[in-house]
């Protein structure tokens, strides 16, 4: 399946279609040699632009600078908005040792300056730039003859704060307009350049407005700042509105937020003279394009992209589980892509072999590990049974209530286990199930009629690795045993009762509680037998603390902690992944 020689091989294929795209090139440098005053112009138009932004640089840095400052003091704010005191200090503080800023200063979104380098609350709600905040909270840097706190003709930086997705208000930062200009070259100024700054809604910032701050006079004419916005990066000819015949160039100085506006004579620039035909400056491109287009088509598609997109399907299809045999060999590829495809072939034939070779060694696996829970099980049965019936031949009370207690232990570690071979991913337990099972158990072996012990279980979703499910099981197998024992029937009711509760609190916490009814003379259980000391050890194994409460004729155990779900967090959709056997539903009363 390997290629006929090197004319099959790629790189030969693309020598070959270069070598026809290189022809029209050189057919084009030849006549746009005879155009060389197009190429002139263009190199003036870039030279202008790098000029323009040159003479910006100055005030390019101030502005990136406060921006980042914003950013900088906007965390510190974080910290300091219950403290405006402080906060206020700091900013003074940071104008004091800045020559830069003449203010620095928070805004709340209520238009409160409850934290500013002056120390004064000032409502400016009714501002035009706070209205213009609210409207698109956003980076903004704008201009005033007099600023509101400074009172100084002022370029302002405002940056939104947040905290975590609210937003807060905006982080100020005023500069002084003279600080801006003194940032233009003086050296432009000598050549009857004119320069303007401008933020992108078309308000002028800094730069050679005249005696009343107006820049329109060096504007095109039919012009306005804003609509220069769109021709950003760009040179061209035009009659500003004083009349004079000028070269203008717009650059970005700050990207979408601030770009400046060069005003040049054609003198100085070296326009004059330069009259070139504008229809080869557009034909020989165009033929360029087209040609170049049809070339690139050709070499890329045909020879490559078409194959290439053919062999990613066929990985794309793999990895989502076609693999019932390996992808074919894409033979009319060029050579090197032919080659990956043969690669991955082969790749995919070991693969599936491999895969069938570990699903195979895996399900045995799994049913030898289900084979030895389920012994467990069955063993723990048997010594549950053995108990039960050494506890029927003993007529000692105490003893049988102690044999009783350590089968009903037993009993709890069974089930576990019952659970575990049953379920589907032996890495994870529903505890809500199992711990329903086992007080179905209990229930059943300890309530004999309707009016006995009532009990009530409310038990949310819960899944978690088997080292937290059986301390949690043993646990609330101690305080069940202790809750039936201790259960009385409460003042106006007719018949004791026990209500457990397993629930998820927002925090991701888990808490278990386990509370029975008292008597109207019931003393609080001392709880200083084996069942108290077992809770409490079973407590420690989940990193946690059991908490006595007894009101209201209420004696209430409350267990909080958090679940490991490092290997328990399976994909949402299928969250739960353990089947249990358990008949019994949320809410249920046995």
């Amino acid at each position: 399946m390997r290629g006929a020689g090197i004319t099959g091989k790629l790189g030969f294929r693309l020598g070959l279609l270069l070598t026809v795209a290189i022809l029209p090139i050189g057919l084009i440098s030849i006549i746009q040699t005879l155009h060389l005053s197009r190429e002139a112009e263009r190199s003036t138009e870039i030279a202008l632009q790098g000029r323009t932004a040159a003479a910006a640089a100055g005030e390019r840095a101030l502005l990136q600078g406060a921006i980042g400052t914003a950013d900088a003091l906007g965390a510190s704010i974080l910290t300091l908005l219950d403290d405006p005191a402080a906060c206020s200090e700091m900013m003074r503080q940071y104008v004091q040792r800045s020559a830069t800023f003449v203010y620095a200063g928070f805004t709340s979104v209520e238009g409160k300056t409850v934290c500013s380098s002056t120390g004064q609350v000032v409502d400016v709600s009714g501002s035009q730039h706070f209205q213009s905040f609210l409207e698109s909270p956003r980076t903004q840097i704008t201009a005033a003859q007099r600023g509101l706190m400074s009172g100084q003709a002022i370029v302002a930086v405002s940056q939104p704060l947040y905290r975590d997705r609210d937003l807060l208000g905006f982080v100020a930062l005023s500069l002084s307009q003279d600080l801006l200009r003194s940032t233009h070259s003086s050296v432009y100024w000598a050549e009857g350049a004119r320069i303007v700054t401008f933020n992108r809604d078309g308000q002028a910032l800094s730069g050679a407005m005249g005696d009343e701050e107006d820049p329109t006079p060096i504007l095109p004419q039919g012009q306005s700042l804003a609509s220069l916005v769109a021709l950003s990066d760009s040179s061209f000819r035009a009659i500003s509105n004083s009349g004079e015949s000028r070269v203008f160039s717009v650059v970005p100085v700050v990207p979408d937020l601030v770009y400046a506006l060069g005003s040049w004579s054609p003198k100085v620039t070296g326009f004059a003279g330069l009259n070139v035909s504008r229809f080869a400056a557009i034909l020989f491109p165009l033929a360029l394009w087209a040609v170049s287009l049809a070339v690139a088509y050709f070499a890329v598609y045909r020879l490559v992209l078409r194959h290439v997109r053919e062999l990613r399907g066929q990985m794309r299809r793999f990895a989502l589980g076609d693999r019932s045999v390996a992808p074919p060999v894409l033979a009319a590829a060029p050579g090197e892509i032919r080659d990956v495809s043969e690669t991955f072939h082969n790749m995919a034939r070991i693969l599936i072999r491999d895969e069938a070779a570990m699903e195979e060694a895996v399900a045995e696996k799994t049913v030898l590990l289900k084979e030895i829970h389920h012994r467990v099980k069955n063993n723990l049965q048997l010594i549950a049974s053995i108990i039960n019936m050494q506890s029927r031949v003993i007529d000692d009370a105490d003893a049988k209530r102690v044999l009783r207690s350590v089968q009903d232990r037993v009993a709890s570690l069974a089930t576990i286990y019952k659970n575990l071979y049953q379920a589907e991913h032996l890495d994870s337990v529903e505890a809500d199930r199992l711990i329903r099972d086992i007080i179905g158990q209990m229930s059943t072996a300890s309530v004999m009629n309707d009016n006995s012990i009532r009990v009530e279980t409310e038990l949310e979703p819960l899944t978690l690795q088997p080292d937290q499910a059986v301390p949690l099981t043993l646990l609330t197998t101690e305080a069940f045993t202790n809750a039936l024992k201790y259960a009385g029937t409460p003042p106006g009711e007719d018949r004791p009762l026990v209500r457990v509760q397993l629930r998820r609190d927002p925090d991701g916490s888990a808490v278990l509680s386990i509370e029975n009814s008292l008597g109207a003379n019931a003393a609080e259980p001392e709880g200083t037998g084996l069942g108290s000391q077992l809770i409490e050890a079973f407590a420690m194994q989940l990193d946690s603390e059991a908490q006595i409460e007894v009101e209201d004729h209420r004696y209430r155990l409350e267990l909080r902690f958090v679940p490991d779900l490092s290997q328990t967090a399976h994909d949402e959709e299928e969250s739960r992944r353990v089947v249990l056997t358990s008949a019994a539903r949320a809410g249920a009363r046995h």
